[in-house]
């Protein structure tokens, strides 16, 4: 078998690398997009300034914080040990699984369905092994807490996003002084906002980079720098004014530029976040097969990450956000409810609210579901009459396709791969 992986070493890496970037093309146009969308949505960015920030963060956190080593099978949804004698089934495995889920996200970009690039890619993990490998190769108990994650991601952040826009409407937009109110609570929002974004990008975002930081440490750390944010909000709201005979709508403006400031720092930090933890979707599988295919078909439970496979996923997440990632945006920002800033911002903080909550506690989240539960809860603290149930069933009938659709796709590619080279 080592004659088999010398002789096609560079094609293998070769192939593998190109259905990388098309995964990572997929994690750009979709997951990327979603997290942007918000904020596009709110109008707290254009769609412009939303690209560039994505660009900046989501390649800074997917390329400084993406790992110097990653597990060689995701989320352990199949059990390596059991193809020891047979790497180049595992090898053809994760190509047909990077080819699967980038072709299925980049399909659901299209549609501007909102999807989970990791249900992507562990329904093609799950289709190659099951049909290719065996069936009792599949964790099924990992794969039954995945699909329990499509009710608990969005009802978790829908629940909060509810509260947290209830309280906004209560303590500030629905008062006679909508202002005064601002200038009183919207510090504690800030807080809240530094505190849970410092804490994601804590907790997922530098876990990679040889930062090891205790649960205490992360928290002392969030909390400083939500005092932070506290304080530098509360100087830029004192400053600003409102003659006293402008009418409540004036008040309103005043108010919604305020949260469009926080949502700017929440979009920053989730995309800093999103792109260190979900670029493991592209450069997982592709990592296993570089350190398989370079080894001679030796299976290690770990696999080095060549600097290079950072920055195609990097790369490659940029470049499918730039361009592709409109149609997401649009459903996530302005498909499902109308958003404005205080709108946005009770979703973007629900969202990574869930996500801390999720790692903490180890519940399989999706970042795409939580999203879209955050933007339902906010919707619904306004009433039934302001969603779009029809968007919403084409979103719920897109994640329930997500893992067949992954699974098919990587039984069909995974053939063929053994067919071409075996």
């Amino acid at each position: 078998m080592v004659d088999f992986f010398s002789e096609y070493q560079l094609i293998l890496i070769s192939l593998a690398g190109i259905f990388g970037i098309l995964m990572a093309f997929g994690i750009g146009a979709n997951d990327v997009a979603n997290a942007m969308g918000t904020s596009v949505g709110a109008k707290a960015l254009t769609v412009k300034q939303a690209i560039i920030i994505a660009m900046i963060f989501e390649f800074a956190g997917a390329f400084l914080a993406g790992g110097e080593v990653t597990s060689t099978i995701r989320k352990g949804i199949i059990d390596a040990s059991t193809m020891v004698d047979t790497p180049e089934l595992l090898v053809f495995g994760m190509m047909a699984s990077l080819l699967a889920a980038g072709i299925w996200l980049i399909i659901a970009s299209y549609f501007g369905w909102p999807v989970s690039t990791t249900h992507s890619i562990v329904g093609a993990i799950v289709g190659f092994a099951a049909v290719g490998i065996g069936m009792d190769v599949v964790q099924w108990g990992k794969v039954g807490s995945i699909v329990a994650s499509w009710v608990v991601s969005p009802l978790l952040s829908g629940t909060m996003a509810f509260m947290l826009f209830t309280s906004v409407q209560k303590l500030i937009l629905n008062t006679d002084n909508p202002l005064k109110n601002a200038k009183k609570y919207v510090p504690y929002y800030m807080f809240l906002a530094g505190f849970m974004i410092s804490l994601v990008t804590l907790m997922k975002g530098l876990k990679h980079v040889g930062i090891n930081l205790s649960f205490v440490e992360s928290l002392a750390i969030a909390f400083g720098f939500g005092l932070l944010v506290l304080i530098l909000g509360k100087i830029f709201i004192s400053r600003q004014k409102v003659e006293a005979n402008a009418d409540k709508n004036f008040h309103y403006a005043s108010v919604e530029k305020v949260f469009s400031l926080l949502m700017i720092v929440t979009a920053c930090g989730m995309a800093f976040a999103h792109g260190s933890n979900d670029v493991a979707n592209a450069i997982g599988p592709l990592a296993a097969v570089v350190s398989i295919v370079e080894s001679g078909g030796v299976i290690g439970a770990k696999s080095a990450l060549p600097y290079w496979v950072l920055l195609l996923g990097g790369g490659g997440i940029v470049i499918g956000l730039a361009l592709f990632g409109g149609p997401v945006m649009k459903t996530i920002g302005k498909r499902i409810t109308e958003l404005t800033p205080s709108r946005g911002f009770a979703a973007e903080l629900a969202a990574a609210t869930t996500v801390v909550i999720a790692s903490g506690t180890g519940i399989p989240v999706s970042t795409t579901h939580t999203l879209v539960g955050a933007v339902l809860g906010v919707g619904m603290a306004r009433g039934i009459a302001a969603l779009n149930l029809a968007v919403l069933k084409n979103i719920a009938v897109s994640w329930v396709v997500t893992l067949p659709a992954g699974a098919v796709l990587s039984m069909i590619f995974f053939f063929m791969l053994k067919g071409i080279f075996l």
